[in-house]
């Protein structure tokens, strides 16, 4: 694939920087990054739904931020101490950091967010501001749509 440089577009636009960064980004690779899974699921006409498999990390280890339309989630986990005669033969559960990050669309907002039988769920809902919703216009009729111009007579 072939790089563009927008750099020309950046002098000549005001107000699309972002625009063009998302662009700059989409042919980046994502270095292979698959950890936590995760889906995105559409739950209502603006609401939306993020679940994410973080089996073993509690409320506490768990960090959700949004910042200028970027979400991100972070999973730190503490350190295990090891009991008294307890050998861990095989360890399968991740137990790595991780972080994600999501692109948000303007006007989505955090709706809330529950961790449930180890999965994360992030609640998102659209909120359009009235000014940006589309508006209906009434049109008024005007007459049979033929014009009368008066005459003057001169005499």
């Amino acid at each position: 694939m072939r790089h563009v440089d927008f750099s020309p577009l950046y002098r000549s636009t005001v107000g699309f920087d972002r625009l063009f960064s998302m662009l700059d980004t989409v042919g980046q690779p994502d270095n292979g990054t698959t950890y936590p899974p995760y889906n995105i699921e559409k739950t209502g006409e603006n609401a939306y739904r993020i679940s994410v498999a973080v089996a073993g990390f509690s409320e506490d280890e768990i960090s959700i931020e949004a910042h200028r339309n970027v979400l991100t989630i972070k999973g730190e986990r503490k350190e295990e101490t090891n009991e008294e005669g307890k050998e861990v033969l095989y360890r399968g559960i991740a137990a790595r950091a991780f972080e994600r990050r999501f692109q948000l669309a303007d006007h989505v907002d955090v709706a809330g967010a529950a961790l449930k039988n180890g999965l994360l769920f992030v609640d998102l809902k659209r909120n359009i501001p009235e000014e940006l919703k589309p508006r209906k216009i009434a049109i008024s009729a005007v007459g049979n749509g033929a014009r009368q111009i008066a005459a003057t007579s001169v005499n």
